[in-house]
């Protein structure tokens, strides 16, 4: 795995840290590929997760959004003994997974629903409005803001 080093992007960034370090802690990190799944841009501020599920019910699956992570996990209940099935062929694996996503700023998770075996995440970012961008008014006055503050 190749590394990569960010230390000359530290030097000509300021406050931009995080990101930095979330790339490295991505680095580090080794793909999962089970479950497969997408990741789809829907709309300007919209995000579908689609995960295939396939066996599960959704009460196998749990869903947890807290501080930027979004983390999906599945666990099929044990099948009792009297239920225990015999597979010929078993290619559809129903094992245990756990699936973490690391959200960016202002999203949020706005619904979830299972249907054809897939589990559809929506996401949408909301930036609240004292964050987004403003018009600042331009005065032709002389006075600075220390002289205003003291009439």
């Amino acid at each position: 795995m190749a590394s990569y080093d960010f230390s000359p992007f530290y030097r000509s960034t300021v406050g931009f840290d995080r990101v930095f370090n979330r790339l490295d802690a991505l680095v580090g990190q080794e793909a999962k590929s089970y479950p497969p799944y997408n990741i789809e841009k829907t709309g300007e501020n919209a995000y579908r997760i689609s995960i295939a599920v396939a066996g599960f019910a959704d009460g196998d699956i749990a869903i947890e959004s807290k501080e930027n992570n979004l983390v999906v996990k599945g666990a099929k209940a044990q099948e009792s003994e009297d239920k225990a099935r015999e597979f010929l062929h078993r290619g559809i694996a129903e094992r245990a997974f756990e699936l973490r996503f690391q959200l960016a700023d202002y999203v949020e998770v706005a619904g979830a629903n299972l249907e054809n075996g897939l589990l559809h995440i929506e996401l949408k970012r909301e930036i609240p409005e004292s964050k987004k961008a403003r018009q600042i008014p331009i005065s032709a006055s002389t006075k600075t803001i220390e002289d205003q503050t003291v009439n």
